[in-house]
Parts: structure tokens; sequence; C-alpha cells
């Protein structure tokens, strides 16, 4: 049984070491970028991985495909470049828009974060939220995924970027400022 064990070990160890050989440089992110952001060399690394991969990674030596070209995504630094991550813009998809709102504490859930479901409510200057469909003299609420959440320490207000349908994305960008919330709804998180 030893034996066996010794000689397992031993072919797992060629089989790592093989591994290990196949790797190869590829580009990756060093800092965060946002979707459309061109690429610059700063924003650009190199780290190995393994070359049986079926990604189809940039090559650190093919540094000139990717700079000045924007990412078609938000991409967090560390993110290895594919082909597939640069070109024109993919967030938001057709039908679907980004809104922005600023809010303040109370407006919503802290921790309020990047793939959060939310419900975004609109009340009037004198109406009480219900959950009642929408009618000017109530609230509007409408479904959306937090994209992203920026604080602003200055005056204390946390700019929400919210994706959602297009007509809801305009009607909420000409809602009063102060009476929009946000509220956290199942399936809410990452």
């Amino acid at each position: 049984m030893g034996v066996l064990l010794v000689l397992g070990c031993t072919a797992g160890g060629v089989v790592v070491a093989t591994r290990i050989g196949d790797q190869e440089p590829v580009l990756v992110l060093t800092r965060a970028v946002s979707v459309g952001q061109a690429l610059s060399a700063k924003d650009l690394g190199e780290e190995n991985v393994s070359v049986g991969t079926t990604l189809a990674f940039i090559p650190s030596s093919a540094r000139a495909e990717a700079v000045g070209h924007p990412v078609a995504y938000s991409l967090p630094a560390g993110t290895p470049l594919t082909r597939n991550l640069l070109g024109e813009a993919h967030v938001p998809p057709a039908g679907q828009a980004v809104a922005a709102v600023g809010l303040k504490a109370g407006q919503f859930p802290p921790g309020v974060q990047p793939g959060n479901r939310v419900s975004v409510v609109v009340t009037s200057a004198g109406g009480a939220s219900t959950s009642s469909a929408p009618s000017s003299s109530q609230a509007s609420a409408w479904d959306a995924t937090v994209t992203d959440v920026r604080g602003n320490s200055t005056d204390q207000t946390t700019v929400i970027s919210l994706q959602m349908a297009q007509e809801d994305a305009r009607q909420l960008a000409a809602a009063p400022a102060g009476q929009v919330s946000v509220v956290t709804v199942h399936g809410g998180g990452r």
C-alpha cells in the first residue's frame, strides 16, 4: 500500500510540474477599469496562466492589441484580458439604461453594492409611499440592478447607478431630488 501511495504522489507531482511548465505570460489589469475606458500601458500587467485553458487570453507579447482600445465591461484589477473583453460597451444591454441617483443616508440600505436587485421608489411631495401600482399622487416603483455605488464625503451623498428598463430610467432621471429611495429586494445580492 505504501508503494502505491509513493507512486501516486510521484505521478501527481509530475502532472503538477508539467502543468506549471505549460504556462505563458498574459495581460492582466493592474487596476479597475470602467466600461468604455480606453486602456493605457499603466492599466496592464503580466501574469502566468496555464495555456491549456479554453479562454483566449491576450499574450503579454500582444500588448499593442490592448493599449488604446476600450473595454466592453467594467472590470476589477487582476482580471486576465481576453479579446471579447475589448470593444464597444456591452453594458447596458439593448432595451436597458443606467440611471444615477444621489442619495443621503436613510434613502438606501447600508451595504448596498453592485449586483444587488432593488426596487426604486419615488414619492410625490405630499404623497405616502405605497406598494400599489404607480400613481401621480402616490408613489412610482421600478425594479433595477445596482451597477455602481460611489460615496462623496464632501456632501455625504452616495451616487448609486441603477440598470433598468429604458423608459423607467428616463422617468427616474426626471424625479425630484430627495424623493427617491432604494429598497433591496429578494435575490438582491451576489
